[in-house]
């Protein structure tokens, strides 16, 4: 009985700590200082993603890029200074888009409620948004982030996954920010409604290994149609691909149709099919409802949306989103 009740405290401890290390980061956190503030951002997300719908993949994309450097804390949109180069500076941020979408939300913000509602907790809300517009699943988000005044293009490209990631280097970037192989199954089907660009799949249309050869993991038909449709040449850096042909303005489970044909885009798509673990959950998505996928994805996004948060005294409310307060 005594072990059972020290186990129970031991627990109970636990339990405390984890609720300290969040307790600032909860639901309604602005119902008091700002109870529009939700509602604003929800119906701008409602009004202009219908006209503009390629531009939901990006939003959900800055939000993964965001948490995976320095943690949710709206660093990815600070503009680079004197001799700074930001976070959006960096590769794997040039691509992006939405910036000026988030600049509008916080205008809108700061006109209701000056200095109340973060950067960081704007990309949260508005990728979660984004998603319900494109017909995917909500989820519920605990706010109350505060923005962080570094941005670093180097840690960028250092910590946000790349698109030619093989499964252990994916697996790893993502257990740096305690998500595990679920997660990456999981959060791999945003790409749904993303698009790519030529120049990260061309070594594997026409050099995969320094041989002038191509990726034998991919579909010889979807190789091909990419080759003689998309990217017709080796040096081909611009041109946009849809990630889930067909589907990629609807937020389903298609990505994992094609995934399984081979027909995942990029090296980090393919490499979740050389994993038994990883396999299985593409199975349990593909052979189950849509909604089971739905309230994964919701799952896994709020767990990401919560790591290394700032929170209380931590950071700064930015007044403009692209730079620290002076």
């Amino acid at each position: 009985m005594r072990d059972t009740s020290s186990v129970f405290l031991i627990f109970l401890a636990l339990l405390g700590l984890l609720g300290f290390s969040h307790a600032q980061l909860k639901v309604g956190f602005y119902d008091q200082s700002c109870p529009e503030a939700e509602s604003i951002v929800q119906e701008f997300v409602k009004q202009h993603i219908p006209n503009a719908p390629t531009l939901a993949a990006p939003l959900l994309r800055m939000q993964f890029h965001d948490c995976f450097v320095r943690g949710c804390d709206g660093s990815v949109l600070l503009n680079a200074t004197g001799n700074n180069t930001a976070e959006k500076d960096a590769i794997p941020n040039q691509t992006l888009r939405g910036f000026d979408f988030i600049d509008r939300v916080k205008a809108l913000l700061e006109a209701k409620c000056p200095g109340v509602v973060s950067c960081a907790d704007i990309i949260s809300l508005v990728a979660r948004d984004a998603v319900v517009v494109t017909g995917g699943p909500s989820w519920t988000v605990p706010t109350g982030r505060r923005d962080g005044t570094i941005s670093s293009s180097t840690e960028a490209l250092n910590n946000i996954p790349q698109p030619t990631m093989n499964f252990t280097t994916l697996t790893q970037s993502f257990a740096n920010k305690s998500l595990d192989v679920k997660d990456l199954v999981v959060l791999s089907g945003s790409h749904t409604i993303g698009i790519g660009h030529c120049q990260f799949v061309t070594n594997r249309l026409y050099n995969f290994t320094g041989k002038g050869d191509q990726d034998p993991s991919m579909d010889p038909f979807y190789l091909a149609n990419l080759k003689q449709f998309k990217c017709k040449t080796p040096t081909d850096n611009t041109t946009i691909l849809e990630m889930d042909p067909g589907s990629f303005r609807t937020f389903d489970k298609h990505y994992y149709t094609n995934l399984v044909k081979r027909r995942g885009l990029f090296t980090s798509d393919a490499s979740l099919l050389t994993d038994s673990t990883a396999l299985s959950y593409v199975n349990e998505i593909l052979n189950g409802p849509l909604e089971n996928f739905y309230s994964e994805f919701a799952a896994s996004m709020l767990k990401m949306i919560q790591v290394e948060v700032k929170t209380g005294t931590a950071g700064e409310i930015r007044k403009v989103c692209s730079k620290v307060n002076s």
